[in-house]
Order: structure tokens, then C-alpha cells, then sequence
């Protein structure tokens, strides 16, 4: 098929499918120029393309140092970010309205600043002598961090040329506007626009880039996809607004593993590192109640204990409710089937209400195991025993899959004191001394070992 050839508007940008003297977008005259082909080869070069210059090639074993990092001494987020942060990278930081996004940037900027990186915090949102009060507020006010409250994208991008420093924080990318696009901002193409020229700046001038964005009612960034792309590193920081809990979340990172967290406790003075998250959410677990189960699971490269919580009760309804909060919806229902079908346990009828103490939100199919056992604890009204975590995946035929990392969620426990575990048969699993590990096979043998039915 032929390559069309097409024309734009030097002054405007507007496409033309032809030459012609004006622009009938923008009225000039002889603005209009050809699109050269970015292939033009010899036999195109009566055309106006141009041979572009040859690329180094290497191969797979070519060996090349690792990035430097910067280290700001907040363990948590130095865990988030891979190990520190690397210069001339692009971060996308989003979460919540309210959930404290600009607490957190506010306290790496002080940190980052105090270890020897020139830092500029640029809001958008807020003036600076805001940015101040929640500096004294924090005790931070003498850290040596450069403070400006600009919207300009072009003003922004020659301060910091000018500037030079070693990280650049940007809250939030929403309310950046660039003179060369004409919408507002917030719109999908200003958004695009400045993601854009901040990456490329970043990684032109070698300087680190922390970006905010604001997140839709679905908890994903507002704005097209690519912005996602662009960047080297997409954090969410995630939480309830009426719990001390929050979880920094690494969802794409290029210098760092993925789904990697950090977990951190809101209090008067801001954003404190919790070193031990797991002791931290099962710091309010009581005495054993029913419908109460503990949970091995891995976040990342760590893993973390949380207590999952159930209720079961009859429903006045003629469809009864399945409330989730912290888990997947479809994967409790596919649990309450599994029980129905292989163990007979009906739930028709039963209101489930289901929910990840502590605020934290799980993804991960291990959790299967210690779902049902919460279910069904609330169910019969018959409580677990308190020393005792569960963890396994449950397919739809009723067996028992297999967690990986068993050898580390069993330590994990093991250090919180706890005495005995239920994990599927099979697999890898080490002896971890002080623990009883009691293995089903299936759902049923589960069942009927733990709560004496099947």
C-alpha cells in the first residue's frame, strides 16, 4: 500500500491532505509544508526527508553499573522505591483526596533535602504560606527545601533548568498548564502534555521528578493511561480516611520490584514508619470471637499478617448481601459457591459481609483459605483458636493449591509468637521451630479438621 503524503500548518499545526498557499485553519499563507516520511531513504530525498544517524548496538551480555541511589532515610519509603531514589527518574504519586499525599512528599522533600539533594516543591494547589503552616506543623520548617507556588509548566521547566536541583516535586500534575496546548488544565491533553515535558526534563537535566495525581472515584489516576507509561515509577498511597493506617504502594517500578509497600501511621505530627506492620494490625485483635481469622500473606517482598473478619447473619431480604471491603467481590462469591457445592455449607439467605482489618487491601489468592475459615467461623459461631494462621489458595473443584513463600509467612507468624498454622499439602515448606503446621488436602478435609463437619 502507498505511504499518503500529508501537509500541516507550520503556524497552527493543522493537517492538510494537500498543498495549497493558506491555511484555511488559521488563514496564514505559505505556512504550509510537506510531512516527510521519518524512513526517507536516498530514493526520498527529492522530497525533503532526511537519513536519520545509525544507533550503538550491544548485546544481552553487555554488563553496565547499576543507577546510583539516594537514600532519605525513611526506611519504608526507601523499601517502595527499590532502594533509594535514582537520579533523572519520573514518579507518579496518586491516592485518595484527603489521604496524605502532600504530608508524605512534604516530609521525603525535608529528608531528601537534609541528606545533600537541592529540593523545589512546586504546589499548584496551594499557596506557599500553606505550604509553610504544614511545615511548622510537621517541625520542618528548617529544612533547606526551596518552596514555589506556580502553575505555569514553562516557568516551572526554566526555574528549574536554571535551578539544577536534584529533585523536583510537582503537586499535582492536574493543575500544571502548558501555554502550547489549547484546553484547560486538567484536561486529558494538558495532563498528557505536562507528564510529558516533565519526564523528558527529567531525563534530559538528570533531575528526579515526583509528579501528584489525583485518582478517580474508581481509585486510578485521572488522565489518559500513558501517562502511567511515561513514567518510571507509579506509587498509590492507599488507606481510610478515618483509620491511622496507610499503605504507599508500588505498582510499576523500573529500578525496583512491584507491589512492593510501605506502611506508615497518620498522627499529629505526620506520617511515622511502622517497621513491624504485622504486630501493627493485629495490635487491636482482642480475645478469639468468631468470624475472626489471621492471614499469612506476602505484600511484595515482606510478609505481612492481617486479620480478615466476617459476618454472617440472616438476611430480610430476598437477595442477600454480600458486602466486601479490602478483597475482591467476585472472589468472595466464588469461595461462598465452592463451600455450597463441594461441603455442602449452604449461605442462601445469610447476609456476608467480609473485611480487611486495618485498611489494607489484599490481591492475592492465598488469602482464599483464611476467607472461608472466617466464613464459616461466623457461620457456626465458633471461634478459631487465637495462636493459629491460614493461608492457601482453593480452586473450584474444592482442593487445596499451594501458597509460594510458605516458608517465610510461617517465620513471619512464628516471631508474632504465633504457635500453629494451616496451609494446603504440597509445595515447598521448611520446619520452622515452635510451629505446628497442620496440611489438608481439600476443602473438605479443611472443614471437616478444623470445625469437626465435611
Amino acid at each position: 500500500m502507498a505511504k499518503t503524503t500529508t501537509f500541516s500548518c507550520s503556524a497552527c499545526s493543522a493537517t492538510h491532505t494537500r498543498w495549497s498557499g493558506r491555511c484555511d485553519a488559521c488563514g496564514e499563507w505559505n505556512t504550509i509544508v510537506q510531512n516527510a516520511p521519518l524512513s526517507a531513504g536516498p530514493a526520498k530525498k527529492s522530497l525533503g526527508g532526511k537519513r536519520g544517524q545509525s544507533i550503538v548496538l550491544s548485546d544481552l551480555a553487555t554488563e553496565e553499573a547499576p543507577p546510583p541511589r539516594t537514600l532519605c532515610g525513611v526506611d519504608e519509603l526507601d523499601r517502595v522505591l527499590g532502594g533509594g531514589l535514582v537520579p533523572a527518574s519520573a514518579l507518579l504519586v496518586g491516592g485518595d483526596p484527603g489521604i496524605g499525599k502532600s504530608t508524605l512528599l512534604l516530609q521525603a522533600a525535608a529528608r531528601f533535602a537534609r541528606e545533600g539533594v537541592k529540593t523545589i516543591y512546586v504546589s499548584g494547589e496551594e499557596a506557599s504560606a500553606q505550604v509553610r503552616m504544614r511545615a511548622r506543623r510537621l517541625g520542618l520548617e528548617d529544612a533547606p527545601v526551596q518552596l514555589a507556588a506556580e502553575t505555569n509548566l514553562r516557568d516551572i521547566l526554566t526555574t528549574l533548568e536554571a535551578e539544577k536541583p536534584g529533585l523536583a516535586i510537582i503537586d499535582s500534575i492536574q493543575t500544571m498548564w502548558a501555554d502550547n496546548v489549547d484546553s484547560a488544565p486538567g484536561s486529558v491533553s494538558q495532563v498528557r502534555a505536562a507528564a510529558h515535558e516533565l519526564t523528558t526534563f527529567a531525563k534530559r537535566h538528570g533531575v528526579s521528578i515526583i509528579m501528584v495525581g489525583h485518582v478517580t472515584k474508581d481509585g486510578q489516576i485521572a488522565g489518559p493511561r500513558v501517562v502511567e507509561h511515561m513514567v518510571d515509577t507509579v506509587l498509590y498511597f492507599e488507606g481510610e480516611r478515618g483509620h491511622q493506617f496507610r499503605i504507599l504502594r508500588a505498582v510499576k517500578n523500573r529500578f525496583g520490584p512491584a507491589d512492593e509497600i510501605g506502611v506508615f501511621e497518620m498522627t499529629g505530627k505526620g506520617l511515622a514508619q511502622v517497621t513491624n506492620p504485622s504486630a501493627l494490625f493485629l495490635s487491636e485483635r482482642g480475645t478469639p470471637s468468631p468470624g475472626s481469622a489471621v492471614f499469612a500473606g506476602i505484600e511484595g517482598t515482606r510478609p505481612v499478617l492481617v486479620e480478615l473478619q466476617a459476618l454472617v447473619a440472616p438476611s430480610p431480604h430476598s437477595q442477600p448481601r454480600r458486602t466486601v471491603v479490602g478483597w475482591d467481590s467476585g472472589r468472595l462469591a466464588m469461595i461462598l459457591a465452592v463451600l455450597e457445592a463441594r461441603c455442602g455449607i449452604p449461605f442462601a439467605g445469610l447476609d456476608v459481609y467480609l473485611n480487611v482489618a486495618g485498611g489494607l487491601k489484599i490481591s492475592e489468592p492465598a488469602a482464599d483459605l483464611a476467607v472461608a475459615a472466617a466464613l464459616l467461623s461466623a457461620r457456626e459461631d465458633t471461634a478459631l483458636p487465637v495462636d493459629t494462621v491460614v493461608f492457601g489458595e482453593i480452586s473450584l473443584s474444592g482442593a487445596l493449591r499451594p501458597a509460594p513463600q510458605t516458608e517465610n509467612r510461617l517465620k513471619e507468624a512464628q516471631k508474632l509468637g504465633f504457635t500453629a498454622a494451616i496451609a494446603p499439602a504440597g509445595g515447598k515448606t521448611g520446619t520452622v521451630a515452635g510451629l505446628t503446621l497442620t496440611r489438608p488436602s481439600d476443602l473438605v478435609g479443611f472443614v471437616g479438621e478444623t470445625f469437626g463437619a465435611g
